[in-house]
């Protein structure tokens, strides 16, 4: 898995970073007249030329409605907007295409399932778990279904590395626990969970797990079949695919019992005015014309990723992680935020003296990008008693180069502010 803490001490070499650059055209640009140091992954990663030509090509030939015509167009784009969801489903270990919902993505996700699923099964006294590493996108949506029902949410602590503290989750676990909803990996710290261990414990305790891996798709590999969450999410555009365009998974039986989350075309079986009866799964949660251009760019993306040599881009990535670190560890005034034992290529950090959006300013009129902010976690951020971080995130296209030029940069940060 990309960012596991496997050894990369041969591998690393066998990838050829150099030619998989040139599958990505925005990576050969410059910006304010410095090559494009692009280290803004966690936010979204870029597109290879497969995906951009996939999507251009189905607009180019292939555009129609999917499902609702009997002409040649029509009959082509679905076929292509079914096969990626066919492709999708074996690239995460899915046994059944019919549980891959598309969706706009992760946020989109988890509404979905809080609202179609949550509203009827969550009730006054019962409690929703999360952790406080997670998006506001995993905690806004169950604040709002707690208030709406009147349960209540509970939060597992993190520690000062950026671990989850397993005890304090089983702690808080119990019988009225509903929902246990966790990211894979935390996308402000690029801490892995130990998601398997906290599907055992939640299980146990008799609640339904969702896992947002909106994070974990680019970099780990899944199988959510063997991994045994009851939810998988993830979006595409952060999976190399395009905006606008992600993935629920659930186990089927959890899907049949859902309502629909939004209603109109395409959803129904039939329609008269003295009632409906719904579309069967997947169908009932795709309402109306769906993002076809996406989905089929994701399905490039899946393929993208299928034919690389994922031991050898896991390797590479790892060594860029540890070079990465040892490098900013020589910057003075510089405090890495979240230093867990097992993360992804994901760098926050602090600067004396330096507010981290003047930080990634001044990095960007070097032509490098980096995120500065809260990254979406201000609960995360409050609790490591900050209002935001700098986060430099890497993805297997990244080189060992731009990270020295991101370490330049940063000593022409200490220059200003020193």
């Amino acid at each position: 898995m990309i960012g596991s803490g496997i050894s990369t001490t041969n591998q690393a070499t066998t990838f050829d970073v150099e030619r998989v650059r040139q599958d990505f055209p925005i990576l050969q640009q410059q910006v304010h007249g410095r090559p494009l140091v692009y280290l803004d992954n966690a936010a979204t990663t870029q597109k290879p030329l497969a995906v951009i030509e996939a999507v251009s090509d189905y607009y180019r030939a292939d555009n129609a409605n999917v499902h609702r015509g009997l002409h040649a167009l029509s009959e082509r784009a679905t076929s292509a907007y079914e096969s990626a969801r066919q492709r999708i489903s074996r690239y995460i270990g899915s046994t059944d295409p019919r549980q891959i919902v598309f969706t706009r993505g992760t946020t989109e996700g988890i509404n979905l399932f809080a609202s179609a699923w949550g509203r009827g099964r969550v009730a006054a006294g019962d409690e929703v778990l999360i952790t406080h590493m997670e998006h506001h996108s995993n905690i806004v949506p169950w604040q709002m279904l707690c208030d709406e029902v009147g349960a209540t949410l509970r939060v597992a602590a993190v520690d000062d590395r950026g671990e989850l503290i397993l005890e304090d989750l089983q702690e808080k676990l119990g019988p009225r626990t509903k929902v246990v909803s966790i990211c894979h990996v935390s996308n402000a710290l690029g801490t892995i969970n130990p998601v398997e261990k906290v599907i055992e414990l939640a299980k146990a305790a008799g609640a339904v797990v969702v896992v947002d891996g909106a994070q974990a798709a680019p970099h780990l590999r899944l199988d959510v079949e063997a991994q045994g969450a009851d939810v998988y999410l993830f979006s595409g555009h952060k999976l190399f695919g395009p905006t606008g365009i992600g993935v629920l998974w659930a186990k089927f039986d959890l899907l049949e019992q859902m309502a629909p989350y939004q209603s109109g075309g395409d959803m129904i079986r039939s329609v008269s005015f003295k009632g409906t009866t719904f579309n069967d799964v997947p169908y009932k949660f795709e309402a109306g014309t769906p993002n076809i251009a996406g989905a089929i760019g994701l399905g490039a993306a899946v393929a993208y990723l299928e034919a690389l040599d994922f031991d050898a881009a896991a390797a590479h990535e790892h060594d860029l992680m540890l070079y990465a670190t040892q490098r900013l560890a020589s910057v003075d005034g510089l405090k890495p935020i979240g230093t867990a034992r097992h993360k992804t290529a994901v760098h926050s950090f602090v600067m004396d003296d330096a507010h981290p959006h003047d930080v990634g300013t001044i990095l960007d009129q070097q032509g490098i990008a980096v995120r500065s902010g809260h990254h979406c976690t201000q609960p995360l951020m409050e609790r490591f008693d900050l209002a935001a971080t700098v986060r430099a995130s890497l993805a297997f296209y990244n080189t060992r180069e731009e990270v020295d030029a991101l370490v330049g940069g940063l000593e022409q940060v200490q220059e200003v502010f020193g």
